[in-house]
């Protein structure tokens, strides 16, 4: 039981430094409230558990291919870009009374999982970790045991997802209108400042 809990915490760890989903989470869930905040994340924890399947069945090769590389750089630019010049052009729109069901919740799941299985980080980020499990598990539990401690991972995501979305959720009870707007203003731009980074990345894959 002590090592399923440190491997929920693991996934926890895992969910919890600020990028673009997170960034995501807070400007969706001021805007639509809880659901449509905690599908971003889901759509974000599918897109890892892909990855993690690629970890797992060994097919890492085809992904750090430069070309691969290169176009994963320029989709997840282009995503993020996307999404962050959306909720910048819809930062002012935001009102206290804002009908919060307005927007699909599907739309809410795929712009996670796109920006989660566009994001190169991503794939460095679960070949060095889940990798680096993946191969201390394997050396000393059975498979059975494998795909339990890779569903605490699991857990540990929803859980940080499921928090993330409330706490986003919930702020719009106790702020202000303008205040809103600056907040949804700030996620817009740091969705922006990903996409870019994203696109120099690509620009230097491929004439670099």
């Amino acid at each position: 039981m002590n090592v399923f809990l440190s491997y929920i915490l693991l996934g926890l760890s895992l969910a919890a430094p600020i990028g673009p989903i997170n960034a995501a989470q807070i400007d969706r869930g001021i805007r639509h409230g809880f659901m449509h905040s905690w599908l971003i994340g889901v759509g974000a924890v599918v897109a890892d558990g892909v990855y993690m399947l690629v970890v797992y069945i060994g097919v890492v090769q085809f992904l750090e291919t430069s070309f691969m590389q290169t176009f994963l750089w320029f989709f997840g630019c282009f995503v993020l870009m996307y999404t962050g010049i959306e909720t910048f052009m819809n930062a002012g729109k935001i009102q206290l009374e804002y009908t919060r069901s307005s927007e699909p919740l599907i739309k809410s799941f795929f712009s996670g999982f796109l920006m989660s299985i566009s994001n190169p980080l991503t794939i460095l980020f679960w070949l060095g970790i889940y990798g680096s499990v993946l191969a201390k598990t394997a050396a000393a539990y059975e498979s059975s045991q494998l795909i339990l401690y890779s569903s605490a991972i699991f857990i540990g995501l929803l859980l940080w997802d499921i928090a993330m979305a409330s706490v986003a959720s919930s702020f719009r009870k106790y702020l202000t209108s303008n205040l809103l707007v600056v907040i949804s203003f700030l996620s817009s731009l740091s969705l922006i400042g990903f996409g870019i980074y994203f696109g120099i990345q690509a620009f230097n894959n491929l004439f670099g």
